[in-house]
């Protein structure tokens, strides 16, 4: 059952890119109306539990917890904005791979604040980043705007890792529902403002774009990540960080399949890298003794 939960999982969230694409493509959903409308409606979803067991939770959240839970949030709300705007200009395939770059993030991040990795982190990021090199060195050959979103698709991964980092602070504390239910609104409430600024519409869309951005939220957000959200309760958090790095190899797969996407061949070695890359640095990360007592583990769920 396990393994057949973390495969749907990684179905899941592989979808993520492919179907964002196919929306945008097809309907006159805005980038902005796929992430007001996923945290929204994820927000609500993971209010109900916390509602009928314990409202008052609400009530007790601290000082200190919303303002991490809010730092998340901001960071989420970018990490989406470039993330999905990213598909918009460069193949699924690399920019999921690229936005999986989160737990190289995380590393770099944990290395400023003092924590000292052993070698085969630091070999895995290098790894990592080797293949970043290479995709960005096709694309930039490719077009300019596959470069382009070859960087919002990075930067949407660091962003992805500063997201983990505040939310690791704010859950030292506060429970799942409360978190994500503050943390998703807050950042739908984010994305609204982003969206007013950039007048790209929230409403308004035909049937087929509610369709769209209905898939996304549901396949990615509640069957994806709650699949491994169940499964860190049941199997080891190194095997689910490995597993969910299937996404990335998931991703270019299911885009290839449905949207025709073909890459030349030195991408498809940027993304084995990325993925061999990332794998050393969880494995690495894990056995570290180095890592400070109650950071966070580098291979959250993914934010995509």
């Amino acid at each position: 059952m396990n393994f057949f939960l973390a495969a749907v999982g990684v179905l899941g969230v592989a979808s993520s890119g492919p179907l964002i694409a196919a929306t945008l493509g097809a309907t006159s959903v805005s980038a902005l109306a796929i992430a007001f409308w996923r945290n929204a409606i994820g927000s609500v979803v993971m209010a109900g539990p916390v509602l009928v067991r314990d409202p008052r939770q609400f009530g007790r959240v601290t000082g200190r917890e919303f303002r991490w839970s809010l730092a998340a949030a901001v960071a989420l709300a970018l990490h989406f904005a470039c993330f999905i705007t990213s598909l918009q200009l460069t193949s699924v395939a690399a920019a999921t791979a690229l936005v999986c770059l989160q737990s190289g993030w995380i590393a770099i991040f944990q290395l400023f604040r003092g924590v000292r990795h052993r070698w085969p982190v630091l070999a895995g990021l290098g790894i990592a980043f080797g293949g970043v090199i290479a995709i960005t060195g096709f694309d930039m050959g490719t077009s300019p705007d596959a470069l382009l979103g070859d960087l919002l698709a990075l930067a949407g991964g660091a962003l992805a890792g500063i997201y983990t980092l505040a939310g690791g602070q704010a859950r030292q504390t506060m429970g799942t529902g409360v978190y994500t239910t503050l943390c998703y609104g807050m950042c739908a409430a984010v994305v609204a403002i982003l969206a007013l600024f950039s007048q790209q519409p929230l409403a308004g869309f035909e049937a087929a774009g509610w369709v769209g951005i209905l898939a996304i939220t549901v396949c990615a957000q509640l069957i994806g990540h709650t699949a491994f959200n169940h499964l860190l309760a049941t199997m080891s958090p190194l095997l689910v960080s490995m597993i969910i790095l299937l996404e990335i190899p998931g991703a270019a797969l299911l885009a290839a399949a449905f949207l025709s996407e073909t890459l030349p061949a030195g991408t498809y070695a940027g993304l084995a890298m990325i993925l061999v890359g990332l794998a050393v640095v969880v494995v690495g990360q894990r056995g570290s003794r180095s890592v400070r007592r109650g950071a966070p583990p580098l291979a959250e769920l993914g934010t995509d």
